[in-house]
């Protein structure tokens, strides 16, 4: 199994959303990647500039934090000849992908549609080394720039290796991850929703150590996803048993629900669906089951309060 950590610097329209192209508002100019082994060295790298057709003009601000200019983007090849070989250096089937952040892989899928090239496979399993950073060095799981991660690691930073450059941003990732080297990595994946579940049978539950996730297929509204006693029963992260409610699923926010209920072997797990809108305008749910503890019990019912409260005054005003 290899490890493909790839990067993608993009550009936008200069002249802002009204001119954009609503199938591609993103332009990829450039693919970066690193190929790492097992114990996370890097065995090779890929790199190429592309040119746009699209968005010719770099955006003010994306022009100020790249090493290159127009002129750089012009001797670029086009984007569908440079994908189809980043895939072929990818190799065969044996490898996930890692990136700093999500939306590396998003723009990606854009881009592709755009060209309509042949999309990836459905469930993508990825590694978002951000977040793995995140949940193994900040209590609060804080999101973070690839630099300060860098400089947190002690990582060197090579003088001709400059940030915002996609190769040598997918090079930094490779070594931030190898700097972490988590034991538990092969539990630590999640999953694209580029291309979401359509169908009951193709909905992902996953179980992982310390949480259970589950991506639901599509609905017409939010009304009809609550309406699926499948999909709102609470249970176990751990054993997948039908939790004793403690407290009921409540709206937290505009787009999530929450609740905790109580597993008699393996303790109180707390609930959240957040609720996200597909690419043809439906509704999928993103599941997720966690341990919680008597103060999170606490937390929430105090939110839960709050929210009341909050509903009663707005209804008297």
């Amino acid at each position: 199994m290899n490890y493909i950590i790839f990067d993608l610097e993009w550009n936008q329209c200069c002249g802002g959303r009204d001119m954009e192209n609503p199938r591609m508002p993103f332009e990829i100019i450039e693919i970066g990647a690193v190929k790492l082994d097992k114990k996370f060295n890097i065995i090779d790298t890929y790199s190429s500039i592309i040119k746009p057709k699209l968005y010719k003009k770099l955006q003010p601000h994306i022009k100020t934090i790249l090493n290159y200019d127009e002129s750089t983007l012009r001797k670029g090849r086009p984007f569908d000849m440079v994908y189809r070989e980043f895939i072929k250096w990818c190799g065969q089937d044996d490898y996930i992908f890692g990136t700093w952040g999500s939306m590396d892989l998003n723009i990606l899928q854009t881009n592709m549609d755009y060209y309509y090239l042949k999309p990836m496979p459905v469930p993508l399993k990825f590694y978002n080394v951000q977040q793995i950073y995140a949940d193994m060095y900040d209590e609060d799981g804080k999101i973070v720039k690839l630099k300060k991660a860098v400089e947190h690691l002690k990582i060197e930073v090579e003088e001709d290796k400059p940030f915002h450059s996609a190769v040598n941003d997918a090079y930094y990732t490779g070594l931030v991850l190898k700097a972490m080297s988590p034991r538990d990595l092969a539990d630590r994946y999640c999953y694209d929703i580029y291309n979401n579940p359509k169908d009951k049978k193709d909905e992902i539950i996953s179980h992982h150590k310390h949480y259970l996730e589950h991506i639901s297929r599509e609905y017409h509204c939010k009304e009809e996803a609550i309406s699926d006693i499948d999909l709102m029963a609470p249970i176990c992260y751990r054993c997948g048993k039908k939790l004793a409610p403690k407290v009921k699923w409540f709206a937290n926010t505009p787009n999530s629900y929450t609740c905790i209920g109580k597993c008699w072997h393996h303790g109180l797990v707390s609930g959240k669906i957040r609720f996200k809108q597909s690419r043809n305008n439906n509704i999928f749910v993103i599941k997720t089951m966690v341990p919680t503890d008597k103060k999170g019990l606490e937390a929430m019912k105090e939110r839960q309060d709050e929210l009341r409260i909050r509903r009663q005054t707005k209804r008297h005003n």
